[in-house]
């Protein structure tokens, strides 16, 4: 059995006490059927800075999102704070040897959790850490149809699939057949062999966003490890887009006039 109470004010504990008595005291309500009074809860977002990337000292083992979960439940003033999804741990930046942590909090309407938390250090390791306000801090989308960050699939303008490792149209399964690198070349040195029925594409590619040594859903991607920041995403791509406008127009301008 369930009870919601509609009030014009932030209902704090005292008030559920106050209905609690009156369940237990009224003679028309059967106890064992209501459910434990709770208040509304909401989320609440903060960010922990200061927070050494490995775990120990002369360690290369770097620190988890359950390490930290663990890291918080050791320290007090954690103590009646409940998590609503697993801590995001991220890279200040590729070169940093330091972290920031989002985590997303229960709370109530008024934020009262966050407000015991927020501009509070504690000790992590030797470090001192501290933990600020955050906004909203989702993950910025990445298509599973072109591959870019920054929308999702549904949403995609392209009518076809982008396979993950050529860029071609097709799905993964029909690459050997469809795909341009698994065609023979012999124009081009060193030749290319066709792919045989049944064997794996031995080309490697370069991710189709940062064009590093891995496939583009690779946690090695710049723009994975900046997959809470859409700003830095959308000036990368500003970027990549005024430098490939650019060497467009050398070519175009280094041409031999005819």
């Amino acid at each position: 059995m369930g009870i919601t109470v509609i009030t014009s004010k932030v209902f704090q504990q005292s008030d559920l006490l106050i209905i609690d008595q009156y369940v237990k005291n009224s003679n028309d309500i059967n106890t064992l059927q209501v459910e434990e009074l709770r208040l509304p809860k909401s989320k609440s977002y903060l960010k922990i800075i200061g927070i050494s990337f490995y775990s120990h000292n002369n360690s290369q083992e770097h620190l988890t999102s359950s390490d930290i979960k663990t890291i918080l439940k050791q320290n007090q003033i954690f103590n009646n704070i409940s998590l609503a999804s697993k801590p995001r741990v991220i890279k200040v930046s590729p070169k940093s040897d330091m972290l920031i942590v989002w985590i997303d909090i229960w709370d109530v309407q008024s934020g009262s959790n966050a407000k015991t938390l927020i501009n509070r250090c504690f000790n992590v390791g030797r470090y001192i850490v501290t933990i600020r306000e955050a906004n909203m801090n989702p993950d910025v989308p990445q298509c599973k149809n072109c591959w870019k960050w920054g929308h999702a699939t549904f949403s995609c303008k392209i009518q076809e699939t982008k396979y993950i490792k050529c860029n071609g149209s097709h799905k993964s399964k029909n690459h050997c057949e469809f795909g341009w690198c698994c065609k023979a070349n012999d124009r081009i040195n060193p030749l290319r062999l066709e792919t045989k029925k049944g064997e794996l594409c031995s080309y490697s590619f370069k991710c189709l966003n940062c064009q590093g040594d891995h496939q583009v859903d690779s946690n090695q991607c710049l723009f994975w490890r900046h997959r809470f920041n859409r700003e830095w995403q959308q000036k990368k791509y500003a970027e990549i887009c005024d430098n490939r406008s650019k060497s467009i127009h050398f070519e175009m301008n280094s041409k031999p006039q005819l």
